[in-house]
């Protein structure tokens, strides 16, 4: 029997003993009534992925509230250590769930180390058990819980850990949109678009969870700027003001997709209303899945060149996020204020109480990130365009037009205006001081190379 899909038998219909039959009844009677104290339906479908109970058996304990029926989350794609979740490894090591003691506990807990199960997963699947055997045990069910021991030595502590997620720069932050915005092989202008506004929603700091949940009528004026109205962890909604970079790509993405649905088919009976469709959806106009998301910023990371080739790999929305809390620590953000834009529980009592009202613009850290970003873009774009400018310099000296070398070099001289010079300019500059009789070209050329060399002594 497959204890993971918690499946009760007619009578008859499997060769087992009467009482066995009884028992798995029991448990099976104590689950549904252990998970029917949780009014959440994510927190019920989060411990039944623990315990490795089917999702289909989970969901068809309460009816699914309907007041906003597009907001139903994606399927989620079995995990590939579901089949070391409690109930399915109790299954394998035929152990009874009533009947197990601490040391199967232990046992089950190395076995997930030595499999490569996360730190952070292992421990959500202890605490899940822990949860269910305190229930069993307080009716009856168990003579006391198995996970009741110290559990210091398992490692499951990240108090002290550095934290695995990878800290972006607002280089690769830029590169990373920049990339997406560009048309490739494969992709659509529309899909462009659409990579575009959703590697921009997680420069808000947005979970991907909140963004495959959001409505195109979440989309809002709040406070005379536009906004999300988004729904955290917990059922709990918040106010998430847009940069204009978010509102640009958002515009864009709807822009397109409204041109596309107007041009393909009418619309069908009992579609949903436009207000209550997803904000970002498949090919298919359905809501996004949150692999595909991941899948999809890990694609657009590859195709970012040497930069973000590092971090492909391990690049995925909440890395984004993560870029946004830092970005707006180091640009002197009030930390309050960034933990109310991401959605974080840790807010005082009366920073939380404040906060309960829709937030003054101003009180957000978004215009902190947006301009850290655009900074990012402009260096990017005066290096490219120098880098270019020394090639047509390069050219001018090989030819010794006096004329076209002074047109090169007030050209140069235009462009050098940010912190970073490339070194091909510089080396260009040195060899005309050097090379040129021209006096006006090569006093021209040493003026520049002095303002944009390091002082290191004559160069000539």
């Amino acid at each position: 029997m497959d204890h993971g899909e918690l499946t009760v038998p007619a009578p008859g219909a499997m060769d087992l003993p009467s009482a066995l039959f009884s028992e798995l009844a029991e448990l099976e009677r104590l689950l549904r009534d252990w998970l029917l104290g949780y009014t959440s339906r994510a927190t019920r479908l989060s411990y039944a992925d623990a315990l490795g109970i089917s999702r289909t058996w989970v969901t068809s304990l309460t009816p699914e509230p309907s007041p906003r029926p597009s907001r139903a989350a994606p399927p989620v794609r079995t995990g590939k250590f579901r089949h070391l979740a409690w109930f399915r490894w109790c299954d394998q090591a035929r152990l009874h769930p009533l009947a197990v003691t601490s040391t199967d506990v232990k046992q089950w807990q190395q076995e997930l180390a030595h499999a490569g199960v996360p730190k952070s997963t292992r421990a959500h699947r202890l605490a899940v058990v822990g949860k269910l055997y305190g229930y069993l045990w307080e009716h009856g069910a168990v003579p006391g819980d198995p996970t009741s021991f110290d559990r210091s030595g398992l490692g499951l502590s990240r108090s002290h850990d550095t934290s695995a997620t990878v800290v972006l720069t607002a280089g690769q932050v830029e590169l990373l949109l920049h990339t997406a915005a560009r048309v490739r092989r494969g992709v659509s202008e529309l899909m462009a678009l659409r990579a575009v506004a959703l590697t921009a929603l997680f420069t808000l700091g947005l979970r991907v969870g909140e963004v495959t949940g959001l409505n195109r009528g979440d989309l809002h004026q709040n406070r005379g700027r536009k906004a999300l109205r988004v729904l955290g962890k917990g059922g709990k909604s918040r106010v998430v003001y847009l940069s204009e970079l978010a509102d640009n790509a958002l515009t864009a993405y709807l822009a397109e997709r409204d041109r596309w649905s107007r041009a393909s088919v009418l619309s069908l009976p009992h579609q949903v209303a436009s207000h209550s469709a997803p904000l970002i959806v498949t090919r298919d106009g359905g809501r996004m899945n949150p692999r595909d998301i991941w899948a999809l910023l890990r694609r657009v990371a590859a195709a970012g060149g040497p930069e973000l080739a590092d971090v492909a790999n391990a690049l995925g929305p909440h890395v984004v996020r993560h870029f946004y809390v830092t970005s707006a620590a180091e640009g002197g953000a009030d930390m309050t204020h960034v933990q109310a834009d991401v959605g974080h529980a840790s807010v005082e009592t009366t920073q939380r109480v404040y906060n309960q009202a829709a937030r003054d613009p101003s009180r957000s850290a978004v215009d902190i990130v947006e301009a850290t970003l655009l900074r990012a873009r402009n260096e990017r774009t005066s290096v490219t365009a120098l880098s270019d400018a020394a090639d047509d310099l390069a050219r001018a000296a090989a030819t010794g037009d006096p004329v076209e070398l002074l047109h090169q070099l007030q050209e140069v001289d235009r462009l050098c205006t940010g912190p970073v010079v490339p070194d091909a300019v510089v080396a260009c500059l040195d060899e005309i001081a050097r090379a040129q009789t021209h006096p006006r070209v090569v006093g021209h050329a040493r003026a520049l190379l002095e303002r944009v060399s390091r002082p290191a002594g004559p160069r000539w």
